[in-house]
């Protein structure tokens, strides 16, 4: 249970000059900064081994501006990707938080390469819903995986002091002030530490796991499978809600209309960007599928037995094995393969007439270069050709984007707007920069926010520490 504590400064067994919530991509980087600075950082995780919610993500970052992008020939702007971001939330979004994520990031990964040995690389074949650039950095095998490995790998390398099986429950504050003295921990055996702190960084992501919370903010996907992380119970929110902190858009999500089902893995939406499209169990397109992979979910979710099939060709299915899921798809067998669209509808149980006709009404929006009933522009756009290829997927909600309003070094905001002198918030316990629901939602917002406000509370909190 996530509560407060209000107490008179006092000594404490365990001090840390900066204490970190969270073992994830905002967390690490957090502690990997404010190490970086000189200060001594202890970061808490509940899990045996730090994954979070970062590694069962593709791991990839947009940035603009970076070397990585020189390196290939990609010309964009910081002004570019702000105005990317603010266009998906259809402006909904407006706050000083998209300038300081998306100034902060292309430095936080170039550091990260140099400081830490992070190959990252830009994909530069196929370019994901809403963003006008290639602009998405990851590691080798494009798994969030991966970058948790080298992060981790990165932070024991750095001295930074990581206690896994803590859970943080009760935060310390001080008696008639708003600063943070310290945590108390729980561990697996029920015993309780104290831990005193200088500087608290909440890195503990958002609420997603937390039903009631998602029933409360999010009732549309209140039933929706959740793929993030189960220990994302929302402590940040309700720690805020105690503190009297801002709370900032508490029903903005990410969700994904691709996870293969039963397998629960996720299917790259680059199945749907470079030509394929979706099918409910009748054979029948039921949504452009070119908004986005989030406000998707909703989509899936509301065809018959919440399931539906995404559909491309062995040419898709080529750009698609660069990224690991996608390997881990195959080596499933959630990957159906047919030489023909009847072959294909059999071997899926849909009827071969509307599949055919479906497939039909695609090629007509093609070649008149007009949108198709749901909405959907193909002109330009490769079409299918055999063989083919489908997963059966359903809709899940993968995490949450609302969370506690920030200042420009991510320290915590009070309900009149004034700073927390002490507590910061990074990645989803922060209030994100999608805006109010799912359709804000940018491809790679979370791991922006994670990283880009993990290096700014890094060095901010550091200052405060040293």
């Amino acid at each position: 249970m996530a509560d407060i504590r209000m107490m008179e400064p006092t000594p404490f067994d365990v001090e840390t000059g900066i204490l970190v919530i969270g073992a994830g991509a905002g967390g690490l980087v957090t502690a990997l900064r404010a190490r970086a600075a000189g200060a001594e950082v202890l970061v808490l995780e509940r899990d045996p081994l730090p994954r979070g919610s970062t590694a069962l993500s593709a791991g990839l970052i947009p940035a603009a501006g970076t070397r990585f992008q020189a390196a290939a020939g990609i010309a964009d702007s910081e002004a570019a990707f702000a105005e990317d971001i603010r266009r998906k939330a259809k402006h909904r979004n407006e706050s000083p938080r998209i300038e300081m994520a998306v100034r902060a990031i292309g430095p936080a990964l170039e550091w990260l390469a140099d400081a830490h040995g992070l190959p990252f690389s830009v994909i530069d074949n196929f370019t994901y819903p809403g963003h006008s650039a290639y602009r998405m950095h990851g590691l080798p095998s494009r798994s969030g995986a991966e970058l948790m490995d080298h992060l981790r790998e990165a932070a024991e390398r750095a001295g930074v002091d990581i206690v896994t099986e803590a859970r943080a429950e009760t935060l310390l504050a001080e008696q008639g002030s708003n600063r943070i003295l310290g945590v108390e921990v729980v561990r697996p055996d029920g015993t309780r530490d104290r831990i005193g702190c200088h500087a608290l960084v909440l890195a503990c992501n958002g609420y997603g796991g937390n039903r009631a919370l998602v029933a409360e903010h999010i009732p549309g996907l209140k039933d929706a499978l959740y793929f993030g992380h189960p220990g994302n119970q929302g402590e940040a929110v309700l720690w805020g809600r105690q503190l009297g902190a801002q709370l900032v858009d508490l029903s903005g999500h990410q969700g994904h209309g691709s996870v293969a089902e039963p397998h629960g893995i996720l299917l790259t939406w680059a199945t749907m960007t470079e030509g394929g499209f979706q099918v409910n169990l009748l054979g029948e397109r039921f949504s452009d599928e070119s908004r986005g992979y989030s406000e998707q979910a909703a989509a899936v979710l509301a065809q018959p037995e919440r399931q539906a099939f995404s559909i491309f060709d062995t040419r898709i299915a080529g750009i698609a094995r660069q990224f690991e899921d996608f390997r881990t798809i195959e080596a499933a067998g959630a990957l159906i393969e047919a030489p023909d669209l009847p072959a294909l509808a059999r071997r899926l149980g849909l009827p071969e007439a509307a599949l055919a006709a479906t497939a039909a009404t695609i090629e007509e929006a093609r070649q008149s270069g007009r949108p198709d009933a749901q909405g959907r522009i193909w002109m330009g756009v490769a079409p299918l050709v055999a063989p083919f290829c489908a997963v059966r997927i359903t809709g899940a909600l993968f995490h949450t984007q609302g969370g506690l309003g920030i200042d420009g070094d991510a320290r915590v905001l009070a309900d009149g707007g004034r700073p927390f002198p002490n507590l910061f918030a990074v990645g989803g316990a922060a209030a994100g920069v999608s805006g109010p629901d799912a359709s804000g939602y940018l491809s790679g917002n979370g791991l922006l926010t994670a990283v880009a406000f993990g290096y700014l509370a890094g060095a901010a909190a550091s200052r405060l520490a040293l």
